[in-house]
């Protein structure tokens, strides 16, 4: 399952994103989404989880939680293919 995550701290790195979604299974992927003028994280990433219990754990648990300062949004990645 493809998991969104928005408004993340701009301090936020890959690997503490990586860590708080572990803490419920297996990850296949996290990326941050980074601005390529300032090189800085645009406060949003995606993080990919291969099984879906594992995954819908961490959507449960993680939505509305304060990181880094900033309580993060959390829900299911929509198909951009159309």
């Amino acid at each position: 399952m493809k998991i969104l995550v928005r408004n993340l701290a701009r301090s936020t790195t890959e690997k503490e994103l990586n860590a708080l979604f572990q803490t419920f299974g297996n990850v296949q992927s996290c990326r941050l989404v980074i601005d390529p003028v300032s090189n800085e994280s645009k406060g949003f990433g995606f993080v990919e989880m291969p099984k879906p219990g594992e995954a819908k754990a961490a959507l449960k648990n993680l939505n509305n939680k304060e990181v880094g300062g900033n309580t993060i949004r959390v829900k299911k990645a929509e198909d951009k293919s159309s």
